[in-house]
C-alpha cells in the first residue's frame, strides 16, 4: 500500500473514531469538544501546508480565519436580522441570504483571494523578517475587522448566523483538509518548497522560483483557514474580532509545534493532544475556582501549561512528536524491517 494512502487512512480513521465515540457517549459537551477539535484540525492543517513546507513561521493564519468567518456571516444572516446585527451593512448585501454550505466555501475562497492579493511581496522575505511581517499582517487584518463596521459590526459581537456546523460536517471537512494537505506535500510545488526550506541556494539553482512556491502554499493555507473560520462561525453563531487574534494564534501554533510542523501527522496528533489538554485544564481551572482553592480566581492556567509544554518540546525535541516521517512511512518501514528479519 502507498505510504501516503496509509497515512490518510490511519488519520482519517482517528477522526472517524472520534465522531463515533462522541455519538456513543451522547453527552452534549463531548460533542462540542469533538466539533471544536475537527475545526481546529482544518486550521492547523492549513498552517502546516505553509509553515511545514516552507519552514517560515506565520502568525497571519488566524487573520484569514476571521475573513472566512465574517464573509460567511454576511452572506448567511437572514435579511430580517441583518438590520439589527449589521445596521451599517452596504445596501447591495442586505438582501443576500445564501445557504451556509455555499457560504462556507465562499469564505475560504475570499480568504484565499485576499491572501493572493496582498502576500506575494512578503514571500520574498525569510527568517526573522518574514516572521515579523506575518505578525504585522495579523495586526492589520485584526484592525480592519475591528473598524470595518459596515461588514463586521466593528468591535462589537456579530450575531444571527444560522447554526449549520455539526460534528459530521466538521469531521468531513477535516478529512478533506487532511487529504489536501497530504496531496500538497507530495505535489511538485510541495517538494520544491521543502527543498527551498532545506537549502534556498540549491533549490534556486535547479530552477525553483521560491517566492512563487511560497505564495501558492500561502494561498492554500489561507483557503483552509477561511473554511475553518466559516465552519467555526456557523458553530458558535456569534463572535467578535478578538476571537481572531493572539489567543487563537497561540493555540493553533502550539498544536503544530508540539505535534511536529514538518509532517501532516504531527499537525493532527498535535491538535488532538492540545485540544484534550486545553479542555482538561479549563475544567480543572473551573473546579479550582468553584472550590475556592486560592483566595483569588485562577486565570490563565491553560495558557501557562501550554506555554511550558511548547518550551519543553522545543528544548527536548525541536521537531515535535513527528519531526520528519508520516505515520504511514513509519509503519511501512517497521513492516519492511520485520519482513527482512523473518
Amino acid at each position: 500500500m502507498n505510504r501516503n494512502l496509509l497515512t490518510l487512512l490511519i488519520l482519517s480513521s482517528l477522526i472517524g473514531l472520534t465522531v463515533l465515540a462522541s455519538e456513543a457517549v451522547g453527552i452534549r459537551l463531548y460533542d462540542r469538544v469533538a466539533t471544536n477539535l475537527c475545526i481546529s484540525l482544518v486550521l492547523v492543517l492549513g498552517l502546516q501546508v505553509f509553515m511545514g513546507n516552507s519552514g517560515i513561521l506565520s502568525f497571519a493564519h488566524i487573520g484569514f480565519m476571521g475573513i472566512g468567518a465574517y464573509t460567511s456571516a454576511v452572506l448567511t444572516i437572514p435579511a430580517q436580522m441583518k438590520g439589527m446585527a449589521l445596521p451599517d451593512l452596504y445596501p447591495f448585501l442586505q438582501g443576500v441570504a445564501l445557504s451556509p454550505y455555499i457560504a462556507i466555501a465562499i469564505g475560504g475562497a475570499v480568504a484565499a483571494f485576499v491572501a493572493a492579493a496582498i502576500s506575494y511581496p512578503l514571500m520574498r522575505l525569510s527568517d526573522a523578517a518574514a516572521v515579523i511581517t506575518s505578525f504585522a499582517l495579523l495586526v492589520v487584518l485584526y484592525t480592519v475587522m475591528t473598524h470595518w463596521s459596515q461588514v463586521t459590526n466593528g468591535p462589537r459581537t456579530l450575531f444571527g448566523l444560522p447554526k449549520a456546523t455539526d460534528l459530521n460536517l466538521a469531521a468531513l471537512v477535516a478529512v478533506l483538509a487532511l487529504g489536501g494537505a497530504l496531496a500538497f506535500k507530495e505535489s511538485a510545488t510541495g517538494k520544491l518548497l521543502r527543498a527551498s526550506r532545506d537549502d534556498e541556494t540549491a533549490a534556486a539553482a535547479v530552477g525553483a522560483h521560491i517566492p512563487h512556491l511560497r505564495w501558492r502554499a500561502f494561498i492554500l493555507a489561507a483557503f483552509f483557514a477561511g473554511v475553518g473560520g466559516a465552519l467555526w462561525g456557523h458553530f458558535i453563531t456569534s463572535f467578535s474580532p478578538k476571537a481572531f487574534y493572539l489567543k487563537e494564534t497561540f493555540l493553533i501554533l502550539s498544536m503544530l509545534v508540539i505535534g511536529g510542523a514538518n509532517t501532516v501527522t504531527g499537525a493532527v496528533v498535535g491538535a488532538f493532544i492540545v485540544t484534550g489538554a486545553y479542555e482538561s485544564l479549563r475544567g480543572m481551572e473551573s473546579m479550582m475556582n468553584d472550590a475556592k482553592v486560592m483566595d483569588e480566581p485562577v486565570v490563565g492556567l491553560t495558557e501557562i501549561v501550554l506555554a511550558i509544554a511548547m518550551i519543553a518540546i522545543l528544548a527536548l525535541r525541536p521537531g515535535g512528536l513527528f519531526p520528519t516521517r508520516e505515520i504511514g512511512a513509519l509503519l511501512f518501514r517497521k513492516k519492511t524491517k520485520t519482513e527482512k528479519t523473518s
